[in-house]
């Protein structure tokens, strides 16, 4: 996740990579760049960002053959037409990418790719599909002794079990509780801004006010940027209703 005091900080060395990758006309470096531009923007939720990062690097990485990069411009390619509503053409154009990565060896990009397929079923109404990547997504990340989206799938976990055609209220609190400690433990206050913005919200649907301003105000005051982001407007339009 962008880390809060820096998500201005994180914006301009990414577009410093992509000018000094353009500078030394080395391809690789460019489609590097590119792909960490389009996965910032897409932890900033800003979605046409993400698909025009998304049509640049495939094209790049069509032209000098570069099939890992062919592979994640195509998933990012599928996220953004789920997101805009194309749920089947989406996802099996984010299967089909996952797996030309896979098949150049990169199964670090494992985790992330499924999470983002959970990510993107969600949105579409695929609650089941999304829980079952979802539980694939801790046992790769357990497999690998990865720790760095581990917040944000216990987060994940908790939206899809209340969207499910019969909510599961308390187990999507014990999954938030789970995201908050992790991400409060790693000191990744993005991810805790989010799992707290979640916990409260469900907090607020069982009438239960005070309790979720009292997590939610602290964890929003420790920011001293990024306030446009959406992250950070949800957090204080939730903060505004729990007054």
């Amino acid at each position: 996740m962008v880390p809060s005091r820096c998500g201005a900080w994180a914006f301009r060395r990414s577009q410093e990579a992509l000018a000094l990758a353009q500078a030394l006309a080395h391809p690789w470096s460019l489609a590097f760049a590119q792909h960490f531009a389009a996965l910032l923007s897409h932890r900033r939720r800003e979605v046409l960002a993400v698909q025009a990062q998304a049509e640049t690097l495939l094209a790049l990485a069509s032209q000098h053959g570069f099939p890992q990069f062919v592979g994640l411009g195509t998933c990012w390619q599928g996220w953004v037409l789920a997101r805009h509503g194309q749920g089947v053409a989406g996802l099996a154009q984010m299967h089909q990418g996952l797996a030309v990565v896979l098949a150049t060896g990169q199964e670090l990009t494992r985790p992330f790719g499924l999470m983002l397929l959970a990510e993107a079923a969600g949105h579409v109404g695929q609650m089941a599909e999304g829980l079952g990547l979802l539980a694939e997504v801790r046992t790769a990340l357990e497999a690998s002794e990865r720790g760095d989206l581990l917040a944000e799938a216990y987060r994940l976990q908790g939206e899809l079990l209340q969207r499910q055609d019969v909510p599961d209220a308390a187990q999507a609190e014990v999954c938030f509780q789970q995201a908050l400690a992790i991400a409060h433990r790693q000191q990744a206050k993005s991810w805790e801004l989010r799992a707290a913005t979640s916990l409260a919200r469900l907090w607020q649907q069982q009438g239960k006010r005070a309790a979720a301003r009292e997590l939610l105000a602290p964890v929003y005051g420790w920011f001293t940027e990024g306030f446009d982001t959406a992250d950070l407007q949800e957090a204080k339009s939730l903060l505004a209703e729990l007054v």
